[in-house]
Formats: structure tokens, sequence, C-alpha cells
């Protein structure tokens, strides 16, 4: 199975980069399943309703969030009947939607989608790896489903990477989200699943993780507010991973990461170039 997960969608300019760019990708490199985290898509805080459907139609199988998930209050509504939306599941019991989705291919593969928030230096949240472990246990990979992906939605490159480990062989990919910046890091773990600390963003560079430089810049000197954050909007990159998983164990074979716009250094998975 071909799988390609995105990082944050930021603002108008991640929007335009994904639209631009993901249904030629999902065409020429024959994709299977993507995965889109768009918890800042709209205007860097949130997402709603039709820029949740503009991604979809983009191409995106399932859209992830987390802590911006209820920046837009009618998150809280319409993700309810949006089955693709996909918020952290360790928020507490009784928060609107779902923490996991079920994607169907068009080959009839299934691929397990759980979406989990860090705790260190964020909200106090439950355990995300109990919450993973209740989706991830009840799915077994090779045998319910046919792929899984955990997003980690985190601050703390440490704890998500001891969520990669503790995963490691019971899922396809685990990839951090929430920093906005790619790591180097992509990888193959030793129990097959493939890994990155962190998928990067779908937005302008040319900014402060993906907002007009200037204000971030200002607060950091004078220490005090002037203006909202407002999403950078000149041309944007789209950044990501890539992951070819083997049909009878859903355990990750390649795996590459994926960065093609105007500023970072561009990287294609050679074994879908050829």
């Amino acid at each position: 199975m071909r799988l390609l997960f995105l990082g944050d969608v930021v603002g108008r300019a991640g929007r335009l980069a994904l639209g631009e760019r993901l249904p030629e990708l999902r065409r020429r490199w024959k994709l299977d399943c993507v995965v889109v985290n768009g918890e800042n898509a709209a205007a860097g805080f949130g997402i709603t309703e039709a820029i949740c459907n503009e991604i979809i139609d983009a191409g995106a199988d399932a859209v992830t969030l987390g802590n911006h998930s209820w920046d837009q209050r009618e998150a809280l509504v319409f993700i309810e009947r949006q089955r693709r939306l996909v918020r952290p599941a360790n928020y507490p019991p009784g928060t609107p939607g779902r923490g996991a989705a079920m994607v169907e291919t068009q080959k009839g593969q299934r691929v397990l989608v759980v979406n989990v928030m860090g705790r260190v230096e964020m909200e106090p949240l439950d355990d995300p790896f109990r919450t993973a472990e209740e989706h991830i246990g009840q799915a077994p990979l090779g045998e319910v489903v046919d792929a899984i992906v955990l997003d980690v939605h985190a601050e703390a490159t440490s704890e998500k990477q001891a969520l990669g480990w503790h995963f490691d062989g019971r899922v396809s990919l685990t990839v951090g989200t929430h920093t906005h910046v790619p790591t180097a890091d992509t990888r193959i773990l030793p129990g097959g699943s493939a890994y990155q600390t962190d998928a990067g963003m779908c937005g302008d560079y040319q900014s402060v993780i993906g907002f007009d430089r200037h204000e971030p810049i200002r607060r950091m000197i004078q220490k005090t507010p002037l203006q909202r954050w407002e999403p950078a909007g000149g041309e944007g990159d789209i950044s990501g991973v890539a992951v070819e998983t083997d049909d009878r164990t859903g355990l990750a074979l390649r795996v590459a990461p994926v960065r093609i716009g105007p500023t970072l250094p561009g990287s294609l998975p050679a074994f879908w170039e050829g």
C-alpha cells in the first residue's frame, strides 16, 4: 500500500499549496491513502467545515487535528457528521467527534488513522499511550486492518519518539505534527514501523512556523503583544512523509520524506519516481 502523510496545513498559503500539488501527487504516485493534519488550516487557528471539505476534495482520505481543534467553534458541531475528521483521541470522554477513523481504499484495504496529543508543555489530557493502545489494540495490524497511521500531535520530540518506539511493529507509520518544522530522522524502526518526529507543515516557510514573522519577532523582543498572529501569505511548500507498506503485514517496506515547494530543499520518494 502507498501512504502519504502531510503535516499541518497553515492558512491560505498551505491550502493553496496542498490544492495545487496533492491531486497530481495522488495520480502520479498512485496513492492508496492520504492523511493530512488540518488543525491550522483556518487562518492558522483551527478548521472550518468548508476548509475541511476543501482538503478532502484535494485528495485527503482523513484529516487530523491537534491543540487548535476547537478554535473555530463550528468544529464542535460539524465534526460529529464529518467522519473523516479526527481530533486527538485523548480528549476527555464526551468531547465531540472521534479520535480515530477507518478509511477504506479503492482497493478495499482498511487503514486505521489514530490521532493523539502529547502532554509535555501542552494541555494535560488523558494518557496518549493508553488511549492509542485502546484503538490500536482493537484493530491489530495485518489482521483486522491493512495499515495504521498514528499522528502524534506534540511539542516534545522525546514524547514523539517514545510513542514511536512504544508502537514499533504495531503500526505502519508513527509521525509527529505540531512544531511545523520537518525533522531529518525519517526511517524504519527495528520492528518495521516507519517513523518521523515531525512531518513539517504545508505553508509559507519564509515565516515563523507559518505565520508572518514580524509580530512573533516583535513579541520575543518586547515581550508584549501588539496584534494577532497572521499566517504568512507567500507561496507555500508541502511537507510530509511517504510510506510503502507490505500488503501482508502492514509494516513499512520503504519510507522517505516529502518536501515540495519554493523554499525547502526538495525531497521526493525515489522509489515512486522511477
